[in-house]
């Protein structure tokens, strides 16, 4: 895959997150997973593809998903029918921390993390 539509997909799949996270309780994917997991799962593929979107960037791609993350759950406040919570923020985290890392070796060794010519 080129650079370009990793960086489609990590923008792609961060949109779809936050229409899942923000739409009605109703319009909200399901899977057969506890939510916790799901929860982590989601955000450990968009960590995954935005560091290897972005690996030159790493920190600031992590600065980013964590203000991300944050802004999302405070948004839900903002919705009757959605509630807010720390531990589905902390879970969030932990699943977008483990993903950047994943994706950061996987492009290391893509040598992606080597500056453009």
């Amino acid at each position: 895959m080129t650079k370009t539509t990793i960086r489609m997909a990590a923008w792609l799949a961060l949109l779809f997150i936050a229409f899942a996270t923000l739409s009605p309780i109703g319009l909200r994917p399901r899977s057969l997973m506890p939510v916790d997991l799901e929860r982590a799962m989601a955000f450990l593929l968009v960590g995954a593809l935005f560091a290897a979107a972005y690996p030159r960037h790493i920190w600031w791609t992590a600065i980013a998903l964590a203000i991300t993350i944050f802004g999302l759950e405070w948004l839900q406040n903002l919705r009757p029918d959605r509630h807010a919570r720390d531990a589905d923020a902390i879970f969030k985290l932990i699943g977008a921390g483990a993903g950047l890392c994943l994706g950061w070796v996987m492009a290391k060794l893509a040598g992606l993390t080597q500056p453009s010519r």
